[in-house]
């Protein structure tokens, strides 16, 4: 069967697991009728197709053969007034997985009238139907994965339309100045180019700044809404587990005296101020006889290879050796902080910050490399761990969480599209070249920026965004 944008869909719209309501969601030209079928009000009726716009109502729902399913409660938004643009039903029940089946496989069973929605498809029509735009569609889904509080805080300015109004805003001037640039050439008596290379290079100069601000924003805005790759890699018993433990403020690690205690790889998350890491404590890195800790041992290997920190646990009262240059030079291209463990055992430290220094240097990693003394027993060093990654990934100051951040990696590529063109424009303008020559990036420029919010946007790139979506939004 061919779905169409005009279908009626159907879909549940909360969480497929037993909870307290069910939301099961309709949209389409036959929702109201479809729905109509099955439900009854408080007297047994069916009146669904009375109820006005905005309304809740008390009533049952039904099978087709008239046996009750569950007691529900039914919205009914009318086009244009609702999500999608279109007449929207929503169905809340109790919220048992079994019911809310059971009410979705009556509702979708003719599939001429209604049939199930797709994975993205509801916020799908309602950019279709222009209710949002693509950058709105998309914090929708933001807002749903959010996995920090700076991450739904920008998907919630993302949805309000915060990034749409700076691209309108840009495109505007881009396309005043292509219209003026035309115009010019098609009626030179009455549009003057006279000097226009001076009036026009200080709002190619105002755009092109706005685009590298906002990609500025971007690598600390991915990593601030969905948090740093981080490994925590060692020789057995330097302190790896510890350091987890401590992060977490949990017992999420076993820990003991007894060397490859850990044998596979942890993962947790871990927020360190507004900082959040997907940590991954590994097995200690060794040549081992042991089969299963060997497997933790690759493993580590592989998890370092793929992280964007790597925190180097090294214990101060044992001697480095050739075990330490290798793991160093497994990821020496990585940004690693190395924490020098177990400094509250004053008595019995044989490794400095010195002697670390001289290690980095072995594998030829000279400078930038954060060297930190710490205790997981007395839990120092945590804050200099903290400001340690914020000079790595944020320059050592974040950028204000009121500002609108890039997070989108299909934004990013078109700011950047965008960006050069902006300075194709200023390098002909340099150049002394004609007029015309501006229209052309001037053109590309607003392409790309048009892109981001949907206005240039392919049936094909429609697809592929909503398909990531979750079924029932």
């Amino acid at each position: 069967m061919i779905h169409t944008n005009e279908d009626t869909i159907a879909a549940i719209a909360t969480a497929a697991s037993d909870a307290g309501i069910g939301i099961i969601r309709v949209s389409g030209s036959k929702a109201v009728s479809v729905v109509s079928r099955f439900y009854q009000n408080s007297k047994h009726e069916y009146d669904l197709e009375q109820h006005a716009n905005g309304t809740i109502r008390f009533g049952y729902f039904c099978d087709a053969k008239g046996n009750l399913i569950d007691e529900v409660m039914v919205s009914v938004m009318r086009a244009p007034h609702s999500y999608t643009k279109e007449d929207v039903i929503e169905v809340n029940t109790h919220g048992g997985t079994m019911v809310m089946q059971k009410i979705l496989h009556e509702l979708i069973s003719d599939e001429n009238e209604c049939r199930l929605a797709e994975p993205g498809e509801f916020t799908k029509r309602a950019f279709l139907n222009g209710r949002i735009d693509l950058t709105r569609a998309e914090a929708v889904m933001d807002i749903i994965e959010a996995k920090s509080e700076f991450a739904l805080s920008n998907s919630e300015k993302q949805l309000r339309g915060d990034m749409r109004n700076i691209i309108v805003d840009m495109r505007a001037q881009i396309i005043y100045e292509m219209a003026f640039i035309e115009s010019a050439l098609d009626d030179p008596e009455n549009y003057d180019l006279t000097d226009y290379s001076s009036r026009i290079m200080p709002m190619c100069d105002k755009l092109i700044r706005k685009c590298d601000n906002l990609l500025k924003s971007a690598d600390e805005g991915r990593v601030r809404a969905t948090g740093l790759s981080t490994v925590i890699i060692g020789k057995p018993n330097s302190g790896k587990s510890s350091l987890l433990n401590v992060l977490t403020g949990e017992e999420t690690a076993i820990v003991t005296d007894i060397a490859g205690t850990t044998r596979d790889v942890i993962e947790h998350d871990v927020k360190i101020d507004n900082i959040l890491l997907h940590v991954i404590d590994t097995a200690g890195i060794r040549d081992s006889a042991d089969k299963i800790e060997a497997i933790g041992v690759e493993k580590a290997r592989k998890f370092a290879k793929e992280a964007e920190l790597i925190i180097y646990m090294v214990d101060s009262t044992s001697q480095v050796g050739d075990e330490d240059i290798e793991i160093l030079t497994s990821v020496k291209d990585k940004k690693i902080i190395v924490l020098l463990n177990k400094t509250d055992k004053e008595d019995e430290i044989i490794i400095t910050k010195e002697n670390i220094q001289k290690l980095l240097e072995t594998v030829g990693i000279n400078t930038g490399v954060p060297i930190i003394t710490t205790s997981m027993i007395l839990g120092n060093g945590i804050d200099d761990l903290k400001n340690a990654i914020s000079d790595l990934f944020f320059n050592g100051k974040l950028v204000p969480e009121d500002e609108i951040y890039i997070t989108n990696l299909r934004h990013k590529q078109l700011l950047e599209k965008a960006d050069r063109s902006l300075n194709l424009v200023r390098d002909s303008i340099e150049q002394g070249l004609s007029e015309d020559f501006y229209t052309i990036d001037l053109h590309d420029a607003y392409e790309s920026l048009g892109l981001i919010i949907g206005e240039e946007v392919g049936d094909d790139l429609v697809e592929e965004i909503f398909s990531k979506f979750c079924m029932g939004k």
